[in-house]
């Protein structure tokens, strides 16, 4: 019989599931349930055997949602009584110093993270309810918590702290915690096969880009740096975010736009970065903009990649060099421009790419620069679903966790 785990990304407004085959890796079945608790009609879409079913209704609540959803699996498949699941995986994006590791779903875990909401507000809140409402609807399969942060948990002192001051630190939790942290562990962890060198002393830059975009560097599988810090805004220029920027800009504009913070977060968080610098924050139409002559989409574009290359060369000298470079997640993936716009700035270091690897659309693993380039290209098709699933997985299969929390099996 297939062993399957249930993984779910709860949002504020949505929710995404997949339910993984552990063997084969693959998703057996996946959905999607949008604009939960708005006053307009929701969207649910659930995808199995090739087919698509879609329904719309008000959605008042997660709880709804997700009984919706388990309806789903019961009239269209797989039924979740017949498909071997052995967990339920929860995505949560902060972890904080509570949990380095992923956690059993408990009412003291549920607490925590919610508690840690003030990391993360628009996220845990939101992730904890779907556990809490999963756990009530599913009372036989042991729930657990995934958390983004955990990989970036094992930072060297020197790149998670902040030169902030020591106490005030302390008392707020105040880090670099990381994000994505799922992703790049998952990549780092598959690269060493993909390019086939051994993981021992591996250097690696994992260029996680999507609408958010972080980037990351591990040494034999064990981060080193990373893009994003106490929240998902620092780093890289995203979607719709700034990346990094002098904080003093905060000062500036409550001083002199009389802007709260309530505006500012919404300014840097959701008004800024490609959308913005262009009106995008799709990747695709910042291309369309660009072939058509638009020079602030021409300059977005030239500030987007400065940014990864800048990151890049810390990071290859922080570690003292680096073997490999990943491209993941939708632009990295997808957006053979942006691979070579990168790896042209990186050409007068030795980095060569084969043009017509880079420029093929693939699924597949796979590495696009030349035998003879000073560093290895590769693209990874990014699978947190499966990496969360079997995390959950060993927990399930243990019935505990590493906080000496227990499932009765």
């Amino acid at each position: 019989m297939a062993k399957t785990v249930l993984v779910i990304n709860s949002g504020s407004s949505s929710i995404k599931y997949q339910l993984v085959d552990l063997e084969s890796g693959e998703g057996l079945a996946s959905g999607l349930v949008e604009k939960i608790g708005e006053p307009i009609d929701g969207h649910y879409k659930h995808e199995y055997n090739g087919e698509k079913h879609e329904l719309e209704e008000p959605i008042h609540d997660h709880e709804q949602g997700l009984k919706r959803v388990l309806g789903f699996f019961k009239e269209y498949g797989p039924d979740l009584s017949e498909a071997g699941i052995v967990a339920v995986g929860h995505r949560v994006v902060q972890g904080g110093s509570i949990f380095p590791n992923p956690a059993l779903v408990t009412d003291k875990t549920i607490n925590q993270v919610k508690d840690l909401a003030v990391l993360a507000p628009l996220h845990n809140g939101p992730e904890a309810k779907g556990a809490e409402v999963m756990r009530a609807l599913l009372p036989d399969v042991p729930q657990i918590f995934v958390f983004d942060s955990s990989f970036f948990f094992q930072l060297p002192k020197a790149a998670s702290t902040y030169a902030l001051n020591k106490e005030i630190a302390d008392q707020y939790h105040i880090r670099r915690y990381g994000a994505h942290g799922t992703s790049h562990e998952y990549i780092s962890s598959v690269v060493p096969e993909v390019i086939g060198k051994p993981a021992e002393g591996l250097k690696q830059i994992v260029l996680h880009i999507g609408n958010g975009a972080s980037a990351s560097a591990e040494i034999s599988g064990k981060p080193v740096e990373t893009s994003m810090g106490l929240t998902p805004l620092e780093g890289l220029v995203m979607g719709g975010r700034t990346g990094d920027i002098d904080p003093a800009v905060v000062f500036h504009l409550i001083r002199n736009a009389h802007m709260n913070v309530d505006e500012l977060d919404a300014l840097f968080n959701k008004r800024s970065g490609m959308m913005g610098m262009t009106g995008f924050g799709d990747l695709r139409e910042v291309h369309r903009l660009v072939a058509e002559g638009n020079e602030d989409a021409k300059l977005a574009l030239d500030v987007y990649v400065h940014r990864i290359v800048s990151y890049i060369g810390n990071y290859t000298a922080q570690m003292g060099g680096v073997d490999v470079i990943t491209f993941t997640a939708g632009v990295g993936e997808n957006d053979d421009i942006v691979r070579k716009m990168v790896c042209d700035k990186l050409a007068p270091f030795g980095v060569k790419l084969d043009e017509e690897k880079n420029a093929t659309r693939s699924k597949q693993p796979r590495v696009i620069s030349t035998p003879d380039s000073s560093v290895i290209i590769a693209v990874i098709p990014t699978n947190e679903e499966l990496a969360i699933a079997r995390k959950s997985a060993a927990i399930a299969e243990a019935g505990e966790d590493a906080y000496g929390n227990t499932f009765a099996k």
